[in-house]
């Protein structure tokens, strides 16, 4: 005897938008969110893998486009970071090399 398969129901991946909106901010704003959204993207990815039938494609899509916009967002913050400190080397050596502010 023969068992029917039950037509299984795809839901979105539970941090699917939250990572993908968290990705973009994390370009815009701070890296803060780019890191959040790395560790939400670790933990859907994980359930993806697990049980791929289960979810969406298009929540999987999201995860992985929010993944990417927080690797560029960290990436660009790091840039900048060290844009900074550059900087402040230089008005530093140059403070000391002029003899200061006198």
């Amino acid at each position: 005897m023969e068992q029917s398969q039950q037509p299984q129901f795809q839901q979105p991946l539970p941090n699917a938008t939250a990572v993908l909106v968290l990705g973009i901010l994390s370009i815009v704003v701070c890296f803060i969110t780019g890191i959040i959204a790395l560790v939400m993207s670790k933990k859907d990815m994980a359930l993806y893998a697990a049980n791929p039938g289960a979810y969406t494609e298009a929540s999987y899509k999201n995860i992985k486009a929010g993944r990417i916009c927080a690797i560029i967002g960290l990436v660009l913050q790091g840039i900048g970071i060290l844009i900074y400190i550059l900087m402040a080397v230089i008005f530093v050596s140059a403070v000391g090399a002029s003899g200061g502010f006198n």
